[in-house]
């Protein structure tokens, strides 16, 4: 499985983004059940889970920086996951990358979920810049 992220840029404080995980690479091999997680790090500091969906049942994991500020969701036809990024402020500011998690979670929890550890296969990051 490869993974492509994108959707990155400059936004100001308040503004709004929408990053892409266009995942691909898909066989009869694979598993049916996976988890796609996005996870930022900025300059110096350690990489850090933001955000997590399962399909197919569509659970859903939010790190508590983010929650009810962003949404993450996916276009099953499309193999894409999307994280729509509300009310950004400058401590967003990183590079975001999402990465893939096959099968279950051995516990479906929000720490284990938004555990860098957990995830095999990892897209290229792109870069979100809160400033005025």
């Amino acid at each position: 499985v490869q993974l492509q992220a994108s959707g990155g840029g400059l936004v100001q404080p308040g503004g709004s983004l929408r990053l892409s995980c266009a995942a691909s690479g898909f066989t009869s091999d694979t598993s049916d059940t996976y988890a796609i997680g996005w996870f930022r790090q900025a300059p110096g500091k350690q990489r850090e889970g933001v955000s997590c969906i399962t399909i197919p049942d569509g659970s859903t994991y939010y790190a508590d920086s983010v929650k009810d500020r962003f949404t993450i969701s996916r276009d099953n036809a499309k193999n894409t996951v999307y994280l729509e990024m509300n009310s950004l402020k400058s401590e967003d500011t990183a590079e975001y990358y999402c990465a893939y998690h096959m099968g279950d979670f051995v516990r479906n929890t929000r720490r284990i979920a938004l555990d860098m550890l957990e995830y095999d296969r990892w897209g290229q990051g792109t870069q979100v810049t809160v400033s005025s």
